[in-house]
C-alpha cells in the first residue's frame, strides 16, 4: 500500500513539472498540420525506359483528418519530357496517370512536367540509370523454427569503386490446396454413389503484390557489391508456403538522392505524430514549382532498365508447419437414401463411402463437405496456371 501511495505522488510530481514546463497548453488539442504544409501536391511515379510509366497525383491532408480521406487530384496535364524535345502525354483516370514512353536515350535528361491548379510543376532533368542484374534470389531459413528469408544478390555493379543504390518490388504466386478433395458424386436418380474424377479442381494459384517498396545502398559492403541482402521474410507457418511459392522481384537503380528520400518517408511514417517528426515539406525532393514557391512532395527518378528475378520455393525443403486440422466434414453413419438426398440438396458433396463390408462395425460410412471445402476458387484462388509455372529454375531476366 505504502509503495502504491508513493507511486501516486511522484506521478503527480510529474505532471505538475509538464504543466509548468509545457505552459500555455490548452485543453483539447488538435495535431494539424501547419497551413504551410496541408494541401501540399504529393507526387509518386519513376520514369522507365519502354514502359507504361505510372504516376500518382494526390494532396496531403492534416494529421487529424481520417486517413481513407486521400485526395486524389483529377484534371491536371501530366507529361514525361526530354532535353532531346521527346514529349510524353499521360492518360488520366480518377488521380492516375500513366504513358508509354519509347526506349529512352542514355544521354538525354528526362523529366515530369505537371500543371495543375494553375501552378507548373517539375522534376530536375536527368540521365536515366543503368540497372545490373539479379545474380540471385534465395529463400534461406536458419533454424527449423525460424521464418523463410527472402535474400538479394546483384549482379557485380558496373562500377566497383562506386556506391549504388537500389529499390526492389516484389510479385508473389502460391499454390492453393483444397481442404479435401473427391472423387465421387451422389446419384439422386439411382441413389447410390458415382465415381467421377476431377469434380473440382485439384489445384488453384494466387497472386499478391508486395506492399513496401524496399531500398538499399552498396556502402557497407565489400567492392560496393551488395549480397544476401534481406528484402523479406515468409512464416514457416504461412499458407503461401504450403506447397510451392513463386516471387517475382524487380530491381531498379536509383541516385543517392532518391534513396534518402526513401529513408526520410519512412521514417515520417513511422513516427508520424512524435514530437520531433519533420513535417512533410522538410522531405527532400526533386520537384519544384515554377509559377510560385509551393512546396511539392515526392521524388521522381528516372530508370533505363529494370532487372527481374523469378525464383521458386518447395515446401520440402524447408521447415514447414502446419497446425494438425481437424476432420470438419459430416459423417453420416449408415445413412438412408433419404438421409444422402438431404445432403446433396443442402448443399454437401460425398467425399468418403465405406461400404458396410469394408467397415469394422459392418455399417456404411460417408462424409460430406460443401463447396467452400472442396473448391479452391471459394478461396479466391485461380484454377489456369500461370505460364511460368513450369520452369523447373529460377531465372533472371
Amino acid at each position: 500500500m505504502k509503495n502504491e501511495k508513493m507511486k501516486y505522488y511522484a506521478l503527480c510530481i510529474v505532471q505538475c513539472i509538464l504543466c509548468i514546463t509545457l505552459s500555455g497548453c490548452v485543453e483539447e488539442y488538435e495535431a494539424d498540420i501547419p497551413s504551410d504544409d496541408s494541401n501540399l501536391l504529393v507526387v509518386e511515379g519513376t520514369i522507365c525506359s519502354g514502359k507504361l510509366n505510372k504516376f500518382i497525383l494526390s494532396r496531403t491532408q492534416a494529421l487529424n483528418g481520417q486517413a481513407e480521406n486521400v485526395e486524389l487530384v483529377t484534371g491536371a496535364r501530366v507529361s514525361v519530357r526530354g532535353s532531346d524535345g521527346s514529349d510524353y502525354t499521360t492518360q488520366s483516370a480518377n488521380g492516375y496517370y500513366a504513358c508509354q514512353t519509347e526506349a529512352l536515350a542514355p544521354d538525354v535528361e528526362y523529366y515530369l512536367h505537371i500543371e495543375v491548379d494553375g501552378e507548373v510543376y517539375e522534376s530536375e532533368p536527368q540521365k536515366p540509370l543503368r540497372t545490373e542484374k539479379i545474380a540471385e534470389v534465395s529463400g534461406v531459413q536458419n533454424t527449423p523454427e525460424s521464418s523463410i528469408d527472402i535474400l538479394i544478390t546483384p549482379a557485380d555493379p558496373f562500377e566497383p569503386d562506386k556506391a549504388v543504390y537500389y529499390s526492389w518490388t516484389y510479385d508473389e504466386t502460391w499454390e492453393v490446396h483444397p481442404d479435401y478433395t473427391t472423387s465421387m458424386y451422389y446419384d439422386t436418380q439411382t441413389l447410390t454413389r458415382v465415381y467421377q474424377g476431377n469434380l473440382f479442381p485439384k489445384c488453384g494459384w494466387k497472386d499478391a503484390q508486395g506492399t513496401t517498396i524496399m531500398v538499399g545502398a552498396s556502402t557497407s559492403y565489400e567492392g560496393q557489391h551488395i549480397r544476401n541482402l534481406k528484402l523479406y521474410d515468409i512464416g514457416r507457418d504461412n499458407w503461401r508456403m504450403f506447397h510451392r511459392y513463386s516471387g517475382l522481384v524487380h530491381q531498379r537503380a536509383i541516385s543517392k538522392a532518391e534513396y534518402e528520400y526513401e529513408l526520410a518517408r519512412r521514417q515520417a511514417g513511422s513516427e508520424m505524430g512524435g514530437l520531433f517528426t519533420p513535417q512533410p515539406s522538410a522531405l527532400p525532393t526533386n520537384l519544384h514549382c515554377l509559377t510560385s514557391n509551393k512546396h511539392v512532395i515526392g521524388y521522381v527518378g528516372c530508370s533505363l532498365n529494370t532487372s527481374e528475378y523469378r525464383f521458386f520455393l518447395k515446401e520440402h525443403d524447408y521447415s514447414i508447419y502446419q497446425a494438425p486440422k481437424k476432420d470438419t466434414r459430416i459423417w453420416l453413419i449408415d445413412p438412408t437414401d433419404t438421409d444422402c438426398l438431404k445432403m446433396v440438396y443442402q448443399g454437401y458433396y460425398l467425399c468418403e463411402w465405406a461400404d458396410p463390408l469394408v467397415s469394422a462395425d459392418g455399417l456404411l460410412h460417408t462424409a460430406w463437405a460443401t463447396k467452400e471445402q472442396l473448391d479452391v476458387r471459394t478461396k479466391g484462388a485461380y484454377i489456369e496456371e500461370p505460364d511460368f509455372w513450369s520452369l523447373e529454375g529460377n531465372v533472371s531476366y
